[in-house]
C-alpha cells in the first residue's frame, strides 16, 4: 500500500506549532506594550520642607532632587553623585541661602543658617524612579519679640525656575502645639504660570501651651505601650501564672485571691519602678546601645515564657519585673530622645511619657487579668497557660535571632501580635463568661421555697476534718 497518506498529514502539526508560536510571540509583544506605559508614567519628583519647631528656633529639614537643583542653579554637578555634589558645597550653600528668607508678619527678617549637606538615594522603581537628592537642616530664628508661630516662609529654591517642580510643607514635631509623634501638612509652594511668579507660603502654628505639649507626651506613652507588642507581651507572659500555687516544683492549683492580686500587683509595680528609673536617666543623656537593649528585650520574654510553663524563679518574679524593667525603660527613652527636648519641657515629657506608660499598662493589666483567675478558679487554666507560654517563648526566640542580625519569619509574624489584643481580649471574656454560665448551670438548684430539705442523719466518724 503506498505511504502517501502518512506523508500527507505531516504538515498539520507543524502548522499548528508555528501558528501557536505566533500567537505566543503576539501575546507577549501586547503584554509588553500594556506594560511599559506605567513604568514610563512616572511621577516628578518633588521637594520637602518639614518643621521641627524647638523653643527658641525652628529646624526646616530640606530635601531637593539633585537634577532640578542642577536646573535651577546652573551649577554643574556632574552625575550628581555625593562627591561631585559636595564639591560644590559652598556654591550651593550660597544659592540656597539666597532663596530661604523667613520673615515675621511685620516684616521683618528671620536669622538663617544652613547646616552640612549630604546626598542619599530617594523615590522608588514604581513611581518617581531612583534619583539623588540633596538634604540638609535650616535652622530659623526669628527676631526678638516677633511671633515665632506665625511667619511668612519665604522659600523659593528650584520652583522660581522649574515650572512643573512642587514643594511640600510640613510640620514634624512642634511640642507646644500637640506635635510629637506624626505630622500633618501645612501647604505647598509652585510656580503661578500665570504670573511667573512664587507665592510665599504663611506659615500658621496656631496655638502652643505647656498643657498641649504634656497631653501630647501622655499620648504618646499610651501609644508606645500599645504599639509596642514585646513590652506588652513580656509584663502579660510574666503575669501568666501569677494566679497559681506552686507545688513540688510546678504549677498548682490557684492561689487565694488576696495572694493573686498581691502578687499581680507587685510585679507591675516593680517592672514600672525599673522601666521609669532607666526611662530618666536614658532621656537626660545616659548612653544607650540600641540593638543589644533590644535582643535583652525578646530574652526577657523568653525567660518568662519559660517561667510560664515551669517555675524558674517562683515567689520572686517581682525582682525579675524590676530587673527586666531596667531594660524595657531604655527602650522607652529613645522615643524621648529623639523629640531633642530641654528643660521644662524635657521634665514635663518625661513625666507625661511616663504617665501614659502606665495608664496603658494598668488598662492592659485590668483587661487581662481577671479573667485569668477567673480561668484558674475554674479549672481550665494549665492549656490556656502553657499554650500562651509557648507561644509567647516562639515570639521571643524569632524577635532575638532577628535582632541579633538573622530576619526570620517567626519574628516578622510576631511583628503583626500589635493588631492582636482586642480580638483576643474579646475572645477571652465571652469564654470566661460561657464556662460561668456553664458551670452555675451544672449546680445543684436550690429547692421550692415550699420544700423543705430533709437532713439525713450523719453516721459517727463519717464527716471530714
Amino acid at each position: 500500500m503506498p505511504p502517501a497518506p502518512a506523508l500527507a498529514v505531516a504538515p498539520k502539526p507543524r502548522a499548528a506549532v508555528v501558528r501557536s508560536l505566533l500567537a505566543a510571540l503576539l501575546i507577549v509583544l501586547a503584554a509588553l506594550s500594556f506594560g511599559a506605559a506605567p513604568a514610563s508614567a512616572h511621577v516628578l519628583p518633588s521637594s520637602s520642607v518639614q518643621l521641627n519647631v524647638r523653643e527658641e528656633a525652628i529646624d526646616a529639614v530640606v530635601k531637593i532632587p539633585v537634577d532640578d537643583l542642577e536646573d535651577a542653579s546652573g551649577i554643574d554637578l556632574g552625575d550628581g553623585k555625593a562627591e561631585a555634589v559636595i564639591a560644590h558645597e559652598q556654591e550651593i550653600t550660597s544659592y540656597l541661602l539666597a532663596h530661604f528668607a523667613p520673615s515675621s508678619d511685620a516684616g521683618q527678617a528671620w536669622s538663617v543658617t544652613v547646616g552640612d549637606l549630604r546626598v542619599t538615594d530617594a523615590g522608588s522603581i514604581s513611581t518617581t524612579g531612583i534619583y539623588e537628592e540633596l538634604g540638609t537642616t535650616f535652622t530659623l530664628t526669628p527676631p526678638a519679640g516677633s511671633d515665632a508661630r506665625s511667619f511668612n516662609l519665604g522659600y523659593d529654591v528650584v520652583v522660581d525656575q522649574v515650572v512643573t517642580h512642587v514643594v511640600l510643607v510640613s510640620v514634624a514635631s512642634d511640642w507646644p502645639g500637640g506635635v510629637v509623634n506624626g505630622s500633618y501638612q501645612v501647604g505647598t509652594i509652585r510656580l503661578d504660570t500665570a504670573s511667573g511668579a512664587v507665592q510665599s507660603l504663611h506659615v500658621d502654628l496656631g496655638g502652643a501651651s505647656t498643657a498641649n505639649g504634656f497631653i501630647s507626651m501622655v499620648n504618646l506613652g499610651i501609644q508606645h505601650i500599645q504599639e509596642g507588642t514585646d513590652h506588652q507581651l513580656f509584663l502579660l507572659t510574666l503575669l501568666l501564672p501569677a494566679p497559681l500555687l506552686v507545688v513540688r516544683r510546678g504549677w498548682a492549683g490557684p492561689a487565694p485571691a488576696k495572694k493573686a492580686v498581691r502578687r499581680i500587683a507587685g510585679i507591675t509595680l516593680a517592672f514600672t519602678a525599673g522601666h521609669s528609673l532607666t526611662l530618666a536617666l536614658g532621656t537626660l543623656g545616659v548612653p544607650v546601645a540600641a540593638a543589644p537593649v533590644e535582643a535583652l528585650i525578646a530574652f526577657s520574654i523568653l525567660v518568662a515564657a519559660v517561667h510560664a510553663v515551669r517555675p524558674l524563679f517562683a515567689g520572686k518574679e517581682a525582682i525579675v519585673a524590676g530587673f527586666f524593667g531596667l531594660i524595657h525603660g531604655l527602650a522607652f527613652s529613645e522615643t524621648l530622645r529623639e523629640l531633642d527636648l530641654t528643660g521644662t519641657r524635657l521634665g514635663l515629657s518625661l513625666l507625661g511619657f511616663n504617665l501614659g506608660v502606665e495608664i496603658m499598662q494598668l488598662a492592659v493589666v485590668a483587661l487581662v487579668l481577671p479573667p485569668l483567675i477567673v480561668f484558674a478558679k475554674l479549672g481550665a487554666y494549665r492549656g490556656l497557660r502553657v499554650v500562651a507560654g509557648f507561644l509567647a517563648g516562639v515570639a521571643a526566640v524569632g524577635w532575638l535571632v532577628a535582632r541579633l542580625g538573622y530576619p526570620n519569619i517567626l519574628a516578622t509574624a510576631a511583628d503583626t501580635l500589635g493588631t492582636a489584643p482586642i480580638p483576643v481580649l474579646a475572645g477571652l471574656w465571652i469564654v470566661v463568661g460561657f464556662l460561668v454560665v456553664v458551670r452555675r448551670r451544672q449546680q445543684p438548684r436550690c429547692p421550692n421555697s415550699d420544700t423543705r430539705p430533709t437532713i439525713q442523719p450523719v453516721a459517727p466518724g463519717t464527716m471530714n476534718g
